[in-house]
């Protein structure tokens, strides 16, 4: 199971990316994350509600209520935020790389 200070600064990136798939809900997005991760990450949602608000904040997803039994907050991907996912997923492809020589050369 990856550390929580790993994951640290990427769970904004992760709630673009499942909001990518279309609009949910935050507990949508929590278990869209859990069924992506086999299981590994089991975000609380005081870690993802928080994030989604920021996101909401930076323009990046747009939520709206619905009424599905019971009120939510349904969440979705505005075009700012297609370009800050793409943005971050270039970013992390850098990142792993860069990590991977590195880490990859103690072995050598």
């Amino acid at each position: 199971m990856a550390s929580p200070d790993a994951l640290r600064g990427h769970v904004d990136a992760m709630l673009l990316s499942v909001l990518a798939e279309g609009p949910i809900h935050g507990y949508g997005a929590i278990e869209r994350i859990r069924e992506r991760s086999g299981g590994e990450l089991d975000f609380p949602s005081g870690t993802v509600y928080p994030a989604l608000k920021r996101l909401e904040r930076r323009g990046h997803i747009e939520g709206e209520w619905a009424s599905e039994g019971r009120s939510k907050r349904v969440y979705r991907l505005t075009a700012s935020g297609e370009r800050a996912l793409a943005t971050e997923r270039d970013d992390w492809a850098a990142t792993a790389s860069i990590i991977t020589r590195v880490l990859g050369a103690a072995r050598a």
